[in-house]
């Protein structure tokens, strides 16, 4: 069979998610049936897989669908818990004593903040622990789920303490075993330093293209939910936004140079909430136009809303401290770090205890379940800890943990076909057609592409890998010595390429199906996801082009070419932007008399 057509039967999956849940608007379960039928279909009858791999794939899918239950599971009870204890009101007042403005709260909070929790845990975690508090804190489900998305972006490449760097791409480049990978490493570097350098390039393009995300953020969120849907109002916020950037890309990149790739996201975000919230205190590069908020609940449309009733925080007598009621998140990302530190035997103590399925029909398809180790394991102890730490009775928690349980069923109706999708898609290879698995034949049509131009391809690649695993690291382990063998063959830089790889597959996550459902299930909106992901088209676009533009000008060099052309272009259009669209001085005097007057 010719290579193109083999290209187009592997895309067919793909495809049908796009139209079905995109287009169509579909919900993620009905859709990912679909998908999940066509992929059966493909592997059996084109690449030949064999009925019990198949069958092994697919189990192994389900009890990968269950640990991601299992986690959101856990967040969404620890917030509720928290919740019922009367903490959740004073934590909200605390933010809002910050800034009511919600246009800074999403920068400060979840872009700079959330980078800390995503660099402690990943693995989707973050998702599941910052859409619902957003959610609680007043913030539609819808947009509580885009902005979550959207997120999951520049953090994610650090996320797990290093997890994309230190295993996916040290698995997927052979951990210093190929001689081929090993003879592109000059001037005695060593494996270590070649993996160091490695998380260097890729803090670089992340802190360079992560700078503009949370204007996006903000853009977005006023465009979509404003009372106005203006993106005027979103660019009211443009220097806070650009500052917020700054504050999580400086230390990034300097903690990737100096400590190397466990820490750029931890430190990124632990280190850029101090000058933000100081900033927002102070009123340094605060919007001038309003402070800026949702219409009232009764306007919002019933699309945006949560069926759970984490939005709903009775205000209740506090009882304890502000450092009490945020007790709870400080031990949540304290034991998500310290168990996930290499240098600390906890860790490996903790993933001794799992449930092992070994050799499924037959094969060498081994899935497990962690049971100590699984961040929905630190939620459900925290949510315990919080029973006690915040006085609560048993008919409190009680209703806490009902709530929280109606979570599952929506998103596992989902995730009980998306995940088995995609494992059978890549345990596709070894069949009797000979061919490689199915994402390795669709990454090889790409290979039409030659020269510099294949900086536009790596990130591509690298993001679909992780639309269909879910995981930057997985997309790393598939395509990392794919893509390095790419760029020997055609003689550009390898070590940029495979950076490049890990910055697509880092986009790759805003878009990937079943992070989208553990998004909307956490937040109560489980059959809107491809809502949610045509709304953050926009960002991915932006990320995995601007990203391809500054690989292609570090491949290639500056100069008269559609590297340097196309990044002009996009800064110039984002500058364009803001200064079309930033409030003018007599607009600011306008709404000053309008609100003396009313």
């Amino acid at each position: 069979m010719s290579q193109l057509l083999l290209t187009l039967l592997a895309i067919l999956p793909i495809l049908i998610i796009f139209l079905f849940l995109v287009i169509l608007r579909w919900s993620a379960r009905n859709a990912m049936i679909l998908a999940f039928i066509s992929v059966i279909l493909i592997s059996f009858f084109v690449w030949k897989v064999p009925t019990n791999q198949i069958l092994a794939a697919s189990t192994d899918g389900v009890v990968t669908a269950i640990s991601i239950l299992y986690i959101v599971f856990g967040a969404v009870l620890l917030l509720n818990t928290i919740k019922e204890s009367g903490a959740l009101g004073l934590i909200r007042k605390n933010i809002s004593d910050v800034t009511g403005d919600r246009r800074i709260q999403v920068v400060i909070f979840l872009w700079i903040f959330g980078a800390f929790f995503e660099g402690a845990a990943g693995f989707g975690s973050t998702g599941a622990v910052m859409g619902p508090l957003l959610v609680a804190l007043g913030y539609p489900a819808m947009a509580a789920a885009m902005v979550v998305m959207i997120f999951q972006s520049m953090s994610v490449s650090f996320g797990a303490v290093g997890t994309p760097i230190l295993v996916g791409l040290d698995t997927g480049l052979g951990g210093g075993m190929l001689e081929s990978v090993n003879a592109a490493i000059t001037n005695g570097v060593s494996w270590e330093q070649y993996i160091n350098d490695l998380g260097v390039k890729v803090a670089v393009l992340h802190g360079v293209v992560g700078l503009f995300v949370p204007l996006f953020m903000v853009v977005l969120l006023t465009r979509f939910f404003g009372k106005n849907r203006s993106i005027k109002e979103g660019f009211g916020a443009w220097k806070f936004a650009l500052f917020g950037g700054l504050c999580v890309s400086v230390p990034y990149v300097l903690t990737a140079v100096i400590l190397g790739p466990e820490f750029p996201s931890i430190f990124g975000g632990l280190i850029g909430v101090i000058p933000a919230v100081i900033a927002a205190k102070k009123g340094w590069f605060m919007p001038k136009d309003t402070v800026w908020d949702f219409d009232v609940k009764s306007n919002w449309d019933k699309k945006w809303l949560s069926n759970l009733s984490i939005d709903e925080v009775k205000e209740k007598p506090f009882s304890f401290s502000l450092y009490r009621a945020w007790m709870p998140y400080l031990i949540m990302a304290a034991s998500l770090l310290i168990t996930r530190l290499e240098f600390l035997p906890i860790g490996s103590w903790l993933k001794q205890v799992k449930i092992k399925f070994t050799n499924l029909f037959g094969t060498e398809i081994s899935p497990s379940l962690d049971i100590l180790y699984s961040p929905g394991t630190v939620f459900i102890a925290v949510s315990i800890v919080t029973y006690f730490l915040h006085d609560m009775n048993k008919k409190s928690f009680t209703r806490a943990f009902k709530e929280s349980s109606k979570v599952i069923i929506g998103a596992g109706a989902a995730l009980i076909f998306a995940v088995p999708m995609v494992k059978v898609f890549l345990n596709s290879g070894g069949g009797a057609a000979g061919y490689e698995n199915i994402p390795t034949v669709l990454a090889e049509g790409f290979t039409f592409i030659s020269g510099g131009l294949w900086a536009y391809a790596a990130p591509v690649i690298g993001g679909m890998g992780a639309f269909l695993a879910g995981s930057n690291t997985f997309s790393n382990m598939m395509f990392g010595f794919f893509q390095f063998e790419v760029a020997q063959n055609i003689g550009i830089n390898s070590s940029w390429v495979v950076a490049l790889q890990c910055v697509g597959a880092a986009a790759g996550n805003m878009i990937c199906v079943h992070n989208v459902v553990m998004a909307c299930a956490a937040v109560g909106l489980t059959g809107r996801e491809g809502d949610v992901i045509r709304k953050v088209i926009a960002p991915v676009t932006y990320y995995m082009l601007f990203t391809a533009s500054i690989g292609y000008i570090l491949i290639n060099g500056f100069g008269f070419n559609v590297g340097t052309i196309v990044a002009i272009g996009i800064i110039g259009a984002i500058i364009a932007s803001i200064i079309i669209n930033r409030p003018r001085p007599y607009q600011l005097a306008i709404e000053q008399k309008t609100k003396i007057g009313s």
